[in-house]
């Protein structure tokens, strides 16, 4: 069976960390789909260039969108550009994450965990979502339309890769029900929490814990990122019942 085809002519999107991974999925389905497709992404990133050479060379309605979620002063204008070039807002992806470690740090590792590290985690995946929101709120309104935010099983009841960032991505699933409660009826707001998936972000992983993980879950393989797309798909286009949720996707590991 084929993904749902959704069609999306004449919507226009904003997907953060855009550039690979679950948020160059989001991008892809989106604008193949007919929407017009913000893709923003971190200031000189060569991986944004390529994307957007790629994706234009099909003849796909994407643009960039410069400007990193966590710095305050810079979310709200890249948000307003963005919206400006689209001539408004349907979709907010809120996708920008970043582990701040190449390696998964032990839970009992209390030291690693530095006001620093929780300060770099805290503002992209926590409160880089909540400044997108606000910043694009009215559009959204307006467009009567959807966000869909990345959270994780981290936040929910698995080690993630640090003591912070399951504590980050916990608050994003709060945040999800809070916005929902706020924002409805003109907003639907939901999340997705990926298990393992098979990005740049996890290829740096020990191959023990990335086989461990794959053969805990009775689907037996990790998370591709267009998986986890495949869902914000349905909660951005379809699920017009749906607000405030968490959609867990991965293979079945939290059954463990």
């Amino acid at each position: 069976m084929g993904l749902v085809q959704y069609d999306l002519r004449g919507k226009r999107a904003l997907v953060t960390g855009g550039a690979s991974g679950i948020g160059l999925a989001a991008v892809t389905m989106l604008a193949r789909a007919g929407a017009a497709v913000a893709l923003n992404h971190l200031p000189g990133d060569p991986m944004a260039d390529d994307a957007l050479a790629r994706l234009t060379a099909e003849g796909l309605d994407v643009r960039s969108a410069p400007g990193s979620v966590a710095e305050a002063e810079a979310v709200g204008s890249m948000v307003e550009r963005a919206m400006s070039d689209l001539g408004g807002l349907d979709y907010l992806v809120n996708n920008a994450g970043t582990p701040a470690t190449r390696v998964p740090i032990p839970p009992g590792d209390l030291d690693a965990m530095t006001d620093g590290f929780w300060q770099q985690i805290l503002d992209t995946n926590l409160l880089g979502p909540f400044r997108c929101t606000k910043a694009a709120v009215h559009a959204l309104k307006e467009a009567r339309g959807a966000i869909v935010s990345t959270a994780s099983i981290a936040g929910i009841n698995t080690q993630g890769s640090s003591v912070a960032y399951g504590a980050s991505k916990a608050g994003v699933i709060n945040l999800t029900r809070a916005l929902a409660r706020g924002l409805g009826p003109e907003i639907r707001v939901n999340a997705v929490a990926p298990g393992h998936v098979e990005t740049p972000w996890t290829a740096a992983w020990p191959e023990e814990r990335r086989l461990e993980v794959i053969e805990k879950a009775p689907m037996k393989r990790a998370c591709r990122a267009e998986d986890i797309a495949e869902v914000m798909m349905f909660l951005l286009a379809g699920a017009s019942m749906v607000t405030g949720q968490t959609i867990i996707v991965d293979g079945g590991l939290t059954l463990q």
